[in-house]
């Protein structure tokens, strides 16, 4: 495995719920050691500083660390654990998945628990079964063990547990989180190739924290940067599977970078919009128009900051999103990086002139 190919997997696999996302802040530290200047806001989100040949305008790169996940409320008297859900699960891709309980004492591996069809009737193979009725099976003979020897406690994250695979087209990535560690992945790497590139401006990469339960730390991260421009790099539904239809998502794997042209939480730039595709063009850096009507990104939070903040969306399209196994195309970061490095070597004060005007 590669080094790059290394690094993906890493920051697929390392847990981090909405809430509980310090081992991806520290994976992302240890990763622009010495790159950028580091700080953070009081909620968790970090901020790593990449200072251009000008002091503006500031562009801000914003990519959620956390992923979906739970949080234990209750252990039952039997040793199994009721959770509560953090962000936005469907129940058909929960029963049955393997989780990770983490507790202060260590990591406890546990399974989404389901009943055998064997002894399920007629009526209920028709039943979704809901959230409320689910539970955590960690192997536990009751409270106590649960408790005393696990280590588990009410309040405790969990989160998904999946391997980061590579798919016989090894161009296909499959694994947990990819909403949104390929975004970090993709923010780590652009400040990365700007040391080795001149650009006339502040970058500030972003692991914000909380987005999928509120686009929060996009709010109180955007409050210290204090942007000019804003990126927030994400993922999108793909629209390649069976069952989606052109009009509900229409980017496809493999096909370049997606940029946003409407989501639920912003409109974005049309000069700013304009200009990537500009970019993009210009550099032969294969690119497609993405629209979401059932979601959002932190540049929701962001654009709205202050007396406002041109932002765009580029996303990464992604297979069975929000589920334990994604799909990513390793040439769809690939264009993202270059068409984010390609924009900041132009995004000057002269340009943000142009575009607020």
């Amino acid at each position: 495995m590669d080094k790059s190919l290394a690094w993906l997997k890493s920051i697929s696999e390392v847990p981090g719920p909405s809430g509980f996302e310090h081992r991806v802040r520290d994976m992302l530290k240890e990763r622009l050691a010495g790159v950028a200047e580091v700080s953070a806001d009081n909620i968790g989100s970090v901020i790593f500083k990449k200072q251009g040949f000008s002091e503006a305008p500031r562009i801000m790169l914003a990519s959620h660390m956390d992923e979906i996940g739970f949080m234990v409320k209750h252990i039952t008297k039997e040793g199994y654990l009721k959770f509560a859900t953090l962000g936005g699960w469907w129940e058909q891709v929960m029963l049955g998945q393997r989780v990770t309980v983490l507790t202060a004492r260590g990591d406890v591996p546990g399974v989404i628990g389901s009943k055998p069809p064997h002894i399920l009737t007629p009526e209920e193979r028709k039943k979704i079964v809901a959230k409320k009725d689910m539970y955590i099976d960690i192997g536990a003979a009751d409270e106590r063990e649960a408790k005393e020897k696990f280590g588990v406690r009410p309040g405790d994250a969990v989160a998904p547990c999946s391997a980061f695979t590579v798919m016989a087209n090894d161009k296909l990535l499959m694994g947990k989180a990819w909403d949104n560690r390929i975004g970090c992945a993709i923010m780590a790497e652009v400040l990365e190739e700007l040391k080795r590139e001149a650009h006339p401006n502040v970058v500030f990469g972003v692991g914000t924290v909380q987005e999928e339960v509120g686009l929060r730390g996009a709010k109180t991260s955007a409050g210290m940067v204090d942007p000019h421009f804003a990126f927030a790099v994400d993922t999108c539904v793909a629209g390649d599977t069976p069952g989606v239809t052109d009009d509900q998502a229409s980017s496809l794997l493999g096909q370049g970078v997606a940029i946003g042209i409407f989501d639920s939480s912003m409109i974005p730039s049309p000069q700013l919009r304009d200009f990537a595709v500009e970019i993009a063009e210009k550099n032969h850096i294969p690119y497609q128009l993405e629209f979401t009507e059932g979601g959002g990104t932190d540049a929701g939070r962001i654009h709205i900051h202050g007396q406002g903040v041109p932002s765009l969306v580029l996303s990464i399209p992604t297979r069975y999103i929000h589920s334990h196994n994604s799909i990513i195309h390793r040439d769809d970061y690939d264009a993202a990086v270059r068409l984010l490095v390609a924009m900041l070597k132009r995004l000057d004060w002269d340009a943000y002139q142009e575009i607020v005007r």
